[in-house]
């Protein structure tokens, strides 16, 4: 089986963009989703990657590319959930369900006025087999400039997604660091659409992050972990989805699931069995 796919490998140009596709989603999905988890702001992840459908499915109607479409809605979710938070008493999370089921509803208008659903259910739980050479250096290119936003500004990120209040004592721009962060996440969101889809995408962004998190206290270690977890998670759900005809988007999701069932079972610090001997040994004093 292992053959198989090693052979399809070096015969099928598709499958070779698939790979690459979805190792670089989830290596950069490892990366921003390190400071999604620390931030907590997994509903925000979960918002703008359902955000941008009706910028996709706009796109798909006015026949033009959809990561222009779905790249505009998802900043625009970001910036108005912030507004909202901001002008209203109302708190984050309540202001990210209102604009995240809007934004979605509104998508789901969107599409039935298109003329055909086949590439929008591809958007909506993605089909890494159908990635095109186009999509490939796209990924690849939101993945370079994550990569160096994080390498250029980790000290501000860490300093206030650790103690935002302190960051800004010492003049740090929190809240321009917070809108740079969410339009590199808008990045991360779309171009993984074709690999994993609207409905999983938010799995990516958080699941290797979280798994990374049980396993150190770092942020550099957290984001090499979450980061190779994401990579091999990548390699791992793609070679089950070729072998055995499954979707795609969501074996990927799966793998990155049952590297967290590990960590959260077996972790040397924060695991289940680690913490179960540590009460028997107080136990036994």
């Amino acid at each position: 089986m292992i053959q198989n796919f090693i052979n399809g490998l070096i015969q099928y140009e598709f499958l070779q963009n698939a790979l690459l596709t979805s190792i670089i989603v989830g290596v950069v999905s490892g990366v921003i989703g390190s400071f999604i988890i620390l931030r907590g702001m997994s509903l925000m992840g979960d918002a703008i990657s359902h955000a941008v459908l009706p910028g996709v499915a706009m796109s798909y109607i006015l026949g033009a590319n959809y990561m222009i479409g779905a790249s505009i809605f998802g900043i625009a979710a970001a910036g108005l959930i912030g507004f909202v938070t901001q002008k209203s008493k109302l708190k984050s999370d309540t202001a990210i369900g209102i604009v995240f089921s809007s934004f979605f509803a509104l998508g789901i208008i969107l599409i039935s006025f298109a003329q055909s659903s086949t590439d929008l259910y591809h958007i909506l739980f993605g089909n890494v087999l159908a990635v095109r050479p186009s999509d490939l250096y796209t990924t690849l290119g939101v993945a370079i400039a994550v990569i160096l936003f994080v390498a250029v500004f980790y000290k501000e990120l860490l300093v206030s997604s650790f103690d935002p209040v302190m960051a800004q004592a010492y003049g740090l721009k929190v809240q321009a660091i917070h809108y740079a962060l969410m339009f590199f996440l808008t990045l991360v969101a779309v171009s993984s659409l074709q690999t994993v889809g609207t409905v999983l995408v938010v799995a990516m962004l958080v699941t290797p992050a979280a798994t990374a998190y049980l396993l150190t206290d770092k942020l550099s270690v957290m984001i090499l972990i979450s980061s190779l977890i994401g990579g091999i998670s990548a390699v791992v759900g793609l070679f089950f989805s070729y072998s055995y005809n499954l979707a795609s988007g969501a074996t990927i999701v799966l793998t990155t699931a049952v590297f967290f069932i590990i960590a959260f079972i077996f972790s040397p610090k924060q695991g289940i069995v680690f913490k179960k001997k540590e009460v028997m040994a107080i136990e036994e004093i």
